[in-house]
């Protein structure tokens, strides 16, 4: 059954063919994008879709998040609107008093913000045994580096509350001392979280079908599973091979805790999809988040004395795991937002680029994920690498205030440098890391047009790019990071078919609107998967 698509503005993203009247699907692809008048006389007997003066573009693709991870979190407590600590027990209480949790639950909190919360600190574990000293409690914070536990959930997990974590994390850090207060930081509340969702009884099939519908209802067709472990691959494998997956899955697995292990185990998946899941290589996490004052950085923080923060792994563990994908024909993520981070992962992958023998090697696409405080000469190298800036543009608007705090005028005004990297030719993509913020594509393109933080001031305008490159930057751009640009991306004939009907068209709209576009349709190789009713 063949579908012809016309009346309204087609956005191509292929120059030869914008301004096209028409597109036509068969068997999932698109067949055809041109003029009305051929595609009716290249057509037989389709299903006519007039599109009513609204905008048919490609499907946004997830350039980096964590899809299990909003899985988990759509049986967890959010607490993005939390602006206190009483909002934080007041929700955390309200789930136990709704969901009835045994002593043996662990009841999981998503996405506190300490910037914006009225005490402007992380909560403590004083706070949550408000909650209850029984049941084990977690609360992740919204960059998901740090986190607070309650005694219980202590107890589980066995950390000695008086001491550093050994490879740089923090335990129980409160303005530079150590107390035992239930927070835990970067390695530290990685551990305790591992430990903590092995005790977790969810229910993997409505998780992974409400992270889905919460991707397809925004656009989105194709999306990364960031730091996967061997129990997620082995979830979603089984997902999979239930046909369960109505969108693309690329996972990549954690360098540190699987890698080669997964690769070797599930090489029917590496680089090549089995029911709509690949992995698509490995991902190396280097340090925190600027936000919350752990990206490691060059300079210190401003009114910091000289604290810099601080990276996860040393030197030469970046060498030999940057050494072993390049060898192993792997691209690789790396999660940098300091400079001093950025720094890290360039030199060491150009010194394993410089020693490795795979004949390959200088086509593996390295990502650095998230860019914030990326230099202009960091930039340049990695021009010279081929190496692809993924950046986390909702900064501006999400963190941005706080940056400038934190980071002083100069560098705070130029995170998420996508007019830097844009004029060196660097092929941009644009990520919301969620569970962090929101899948919102449409938001990401605001905020790299618009770089207004949510007191209302612009960040650093000259880093704003406009409309198109935005565009570009969550469709063929992220296409082209998972070396997907020849089959989905833009809209063109022998292109998968995944499509997204918007009720304005994001090229004409006033810039300040693109976030209030509104998602009407999302399409999957020609068949819908969403639609607004």
């Amino acid at each position: 059954m063949q579908k012809l698509y016309y009346g309204g503005s087609i956005i191509t993203l292929e120059e030869e063919n914008e301004g096209a009247e028409a597109l036509l699907v068969e068997n999932g692809l698109i067949k055809y994008v041109g003029p009305l008048e051929t595609a009716i006389e290249m057509s037989k007997d389709p299903e006519k879709i007039c599109l009513n003066g609204r905008t048919l573009i490609p499907a946004f693709i997830d350039a980096h998040s964590h899809f299990t991870w909003v899985a988990k979190s759509a049986q967890g407590v959010s607490l993005q609107d939390a602006e206190s600590f009483s909002d934080i027990v007041e929700l955390l209480t309200k789930y136990i008093s709704e969901n009835k949790p045994t002593k043996e639950s662990v009841i999981f909190g998503y996405c506190y913000d300490n910037t914006v919360l009225k005490e402007k600190k992380h909560p403590t574990k004083n706070i949550l045994n408000q909650v209850s000293t029984e049941i084990p409690i977690y609360i992740n914070h919204v960059s998901m580096h740090m986190g607070c536990a309650n005694d219980a959930a202590l107890a589980i997990c066995g950390i000695d509350q008086t001491t550093p974590d050994p490879q740089g994390g923090m335990i129980g850090r409160v303005e530079g001392t150590l107390e035992p207060n239930g927070y835990l930081e970067e390695i530290a509340s990685m551990q305790a979280l591992a430990k903590l969702t092995s005790e977790i009884k969810i229910d993997p099939f409505f998780a992974l079908t409400k992270a889905q519908e919460i991707y397809s209802e925004n656009g989105i067709t194709t999306v990364q599973d960031g730091a996967s472990n061997d129990q997620i691959i082995n979830l979603l494998k089984n997902f999979s091979s239930n046909n369960l997956l109505k969108i693309d899955v690329v996972a990549y697995p954690l360098i540190k805790d699987s890698f080669p292990e997964i690769i070797k185990q599930n090489p029917e998946y590496v680089h090549k999809y089995k029911n709509r899941l690949r992995i698509g290589g490995c991902k190396l996490m280097l340090d925190g988040s600027p936000q919350a004052k752990t990206a490691w950085l060059t300079k210190p923080y401003e009114n910091s004395g000289d604290y810099c923060a601080y990276p996860i792994l040393k030197d030469e563990e970046v060498f030999e795991y940057t050494k072993a994908t390049i060898d192993e024909n792997l691209q690789v993520l790396a999660h940098c937002n300091g400079d001093a981070t950025s720094d890290q992962f360039i030199s060491n992958y150009k010194k394993a680029l410089m020693q490795s023998n795979n004949p390959n090697k200088e086509n593996l696409r390295p990502v650095m994920i998230h860019c914030q405080t990326v230099r202009d000469d960091q930039l340049d190298e990695m021009v010279k690498l081929q190496m692809l800036p993924s950046i986390f543009v909702g900064h501006t608007y999400y963190w941005g205030d706080v940056h400038m705090e934190n980071l002083g005028i100069e560098r705070g005004r130029r995170i998420s440098p996508a007019k830097s990297a844009l004029d060196r030719g660097l092929c941009i993509n644009l990520h919301q890391d969620s569970p962090v913020t929101k899948p919102l594509m449409l938001h990401s393109m605001w905020c790299a047009v618009n770089r207004i933080s949510r007191s209302g001031k612009v960040i650093g305008p000259e880093q704003c790019i406009d409309v198109y490159d935005a565009l570009k930057a969550v469709t063929i751009n992220a296409a082209f990071a998972y070396f997907e640009e020849s089959i989905k991306g833009s809209l063109k004939a022998g292109k998968l078919a995944d499509l997204v009907i918007l009720d304005k068209n994001p090229l004409t709209v006033d810039k300040m609107e693109i976030k209030d576009i509104r998602v009407l349709e999302t399409i999957k190789e020609g068949n819908t998967i969403w639609k607004l009713v």
